[in-house]
Parts: structure tokens; sequence; C-alpha cells
């Protein structure tokens, strides 16, 4: 099991940028997926993006390819997420995720999880 501690969310304006860090404590295997979530008051928890741990290959949701991008420092046990031209609907609480089997963009799919962190971009 690994701890997962997410930081760096806050209030920015439509348009602004914002990067996300999930320190990771334990071991993250090679072929781990490390993945980002996101829930809005009211609604599901949905698949953010993803990347493998050992080959740094990435996955997106279609709402933010192209705007936000993910990242890993494998020395610092770090994951990011850097996200660009934030809009009100990126609102929510991102949480970091680790997936012990493989690709999935199911929650129920990722075993840990960090306490989240809050992004609100007004309107």
């Amino acid at each position: 099991q690994v701890q997962l501690i997410e930081s760096g969310g806050g209030l920015v304006q439509a348009g602004a940028s914002l990067k996300l860090s999930c320190a990771i404590s334990g071991r993250v295997f090679s072929s781990h997926l490390m993945g980002w979530f996101r829930q809005a008051p009211g609604k599901e928890r949905e698949f953010v993006a993803a990347i493998r741990w050992n080959s740094g290959r990435t996955y997106y949701a279609d709402s933010v390819k192209e705007r936000f991008t993910i990242s890993s420092s494998t020395g610092t046990n770090t994951l990011y997420l850097e996200m660009n031209s934030l809009k009100p609907e990126d609102t929510a609480i991102y949480y970091c995720a680790r997936n012990r089997r493989g690709y999935s963009t199911i929650a129920n799919e990722y075993e840990d999880w960090g306490q989240g962190t809050q992004v609100t971009v007004p309107s």
C-alpha cells in the first residue's frame, strides 16, 4: 500500500494555469498506473489522466486533452498534473490514485487514493 498526498489546488480565474502534485510514499512498481481523477459536487468521480510508471505512456480524458499534462518523477516519487486554460467546468476536487493491475479509466479499479485537493475556477 502507498500513501498519496495531493497539493497545489486553489482558486484561479478562467484561462489561468495550475500545477497539482501528488507525493507518493511507498513503492510504485514499474507496471503500475498512476492516475488523476476529479469529482465535482453532485457528480461521479471521473477520470482525468493517467501515466504508466515505467514507460511514461500517458492517457487523457477527451475533456482535458491538449490542456492538461500528466507527468511523473520516479526519482522523487511524485506525480504531477499541469493544467492550462482552466475553465469553470474544471472545478472539482482532484485526486491522485494508483492502479496495480493495468490501464483503466474506472475509479473503482484503482486501489489507493489520496485525500484530494480542491480546484475552483469561478464562472
